[in-house]
């Protein structure tokens, strides 16, 4: 049997509807405006995504790290979803500071290759004829003994032992002069060998 509610201004009486708890009214609010976000955030791609991905790709030559980027790109903004404003200037800017990553990376595993290189140059070189200069060069400070043995041992040119050294060509050039200098200083008059 049900509970008639009391009579209305217009003494109409009828079965009470309970109204919807608060909770589920939030819940689907919520649902209707995550689906929209969700429907958004998916043409937002769809228009997006391709041109992006365009662009990247001039700047790195390479599609696979492309697709990454850009991926990675509309990931981190889903994290934000909500919080930003402008999503297309969001977008290029996240991957353009990505974009600064990869060639960082690439700089450093480039780095790392030429110091293997020069590594095994350098062991590879054979020993001096005249072991007194090998000793010689082995003694003097490391900032004049690295580009010393970068340059005359393994035979780099000066702009790779500046690469490698971390240092400008003019400092390199001017660490080799000083280093011939100290070597002629100790060599005494045998310093025709050192040019």
């Amino acid at each position: 049997m049900s509970r008639m509610a009391p009579a209305g201004p217009a003494g109409m009486t009828g079965p009470v509807r309970s109204a919807e708890p608060a909770g589920q009214a939030r819940r689907r609010a919520r649902g209707a405006t995550i689906r929209s976000q969700e429907r958004a955030a998916s043409e937002l791609f769809a228009a997006l995504y391709p041109r992006l991905a365009g662009w990247v790709r001039k700047l790195v030559d390479d599609d696979g790290t492309a697709h990454e980027i850009a991926a990675e790109a509309f990931t981190r903004l889903w994290a934000r979803w909500t919080k930003v404003e402008e999503p297309s200037g969001f977008l290029y800017v996240t991957a353009a500071n990505l974009v600064r990553d990869h060639w960082r990376k690439l700089e450093r595993e480039r780095r790392a290759l030429r110091r293997v290189k020069t590594e095994e140059a350098v062991k590879q070189q054979p020993e001096a004829a005249d072991p007194t200069v090998r000793m010689l060069v082995q003694s003097l400070p490391e900032r004049l003994r690295d580009p010393a043995l970068l340059y005359y041992y393994a035979d780099l040119p000066v702009r790779e032992v500046a690469a490698l050294l971390g240092r400008r060509e003019g400092t390199v050039k001017a660490d080799l002069h000083a280093a011939r200098e100290l070597l002629r200083a100790k060599l005494g008059g045998n310093h025709d060998r050192i040019s």
